[in-house]
């Protein structure tokens, strides 16, 4: 009899779990399409690119007015805002304000229609966000609602950084290829580049800048044959009509190659900074 009972119990169980496991795997399928991959969400199917543009223009035309042309702007701004909404879009027509510069810094979408649009803007020397509400529907777009003004992002705190264990031998010794390969860096002759360069074809700043020095490099203990190194250089700029643009020192990253008793160029790029790991 006790064997009939046990039974029973694991007709039970299977009964129960499977009732339990059929909406869970009507749910996961749902999310799939038929060859097992995940669809997009609805907030993935935004048109972001579309309204970071439609939410930039809007923030230049809002952030920018002046009570002698508030008619003007009202016409401007009546492209970008729903019908029937107030033409100066929460301004009361007094005083004037003008930004400097305007750029979208993000995106935040919640569904395929509606998103929160932060545009990054200077006035007066100071910085702060506006986030913008647009409503997106069969590729036409809106405001949705007010903007409203957020603080500017906070300065991250850069974590200690450094080469701690540098090669200061090696140091010394690229003063000397580096030099004379930046100075051809900035002419871009490239019959001068090639004869620093590792093979590959290097391009230069084609006189743009005049070479003053190679202020310091940072060579990290490594390879014998390969390093990369950092070099900080220091460029005369041009000026406008003809004079003296003054002097910027730039952080280059290098990628050294030994062939012999000479070090090459591999590639140049741009330092990735401090906090990079």
């Amino acid at each position: 009899m006790w064997v009939g009972r046990a039974i029973l119990w694991a007709v039970i169980l299977v009964v129960l779990i499977n009732g339990i496991r059929a909406p869970f795997e009507r749910f996961t399928a749902s999310e799939s399409d038929s060859t097992g991959t995940s669809k997009p969400s609805k907030a993935a199917q935004f048109p972001s690119s579309s309204a970071s543009a439609f939410a930039m223009q809007f923030a230049n035309v809002y952030l920018n007015y002046d009570q002698k042309t508030a008619a003007a702007r009202e016409a401007q701004i009546r492209a970008f805002i729903p019908e029937g909404a107030d033409g100066q879009f929460g301004w009361n027509g007094v005083g004037a304000l003008q930004v400097q510069s305007v750029q979208v810094a993000g995106v935040d979408a919640r569904d395929a229609n509606n998103a929160t649009v932060t545009v990054l803007a200077r006035s007066q020397d100071k910085w702060f966000r506006l986030a913008v509400p647009v409503y997106a529907k069969d590729g036409a777009l809106v405001i949705s609602g007010r903007p409203a003004l957020l603080p500017p992002p906070a300065r991250a705190a850069l974590p200690q950084a450094g080469v701690r264990d540098r090669d200061q031998a090696l140091e010394t010794e690229l003063q000397s290829v580096l030099s004379p390969f930046f100075q051809a860096y900035a002419h871009g002759d490239p019959a001068a580049l090639a004869r620093y360069a590792d093979g590959k074809t290097l391009s230069g700043l084609a006189g743009s800048v005049t070479f003053f020095q190679v202020k310091e490099v940072i060579a990290p203990r490594g390879p014998a044959g390969e390093r990369t190194v950092t070099a900080t250089v220091a460029w005369q700029i041009p000026g406008s009509g003809g004079g003296n643009g003054g002097e910027l020192e730039q952080a280059y990253q290098l990628e050294m190659v030994k062939k012999g008793a000479n070090w090459f160029v591999r590639d140049i790029r741009g330092t990735p900074g401090q906090g990079a790991s």
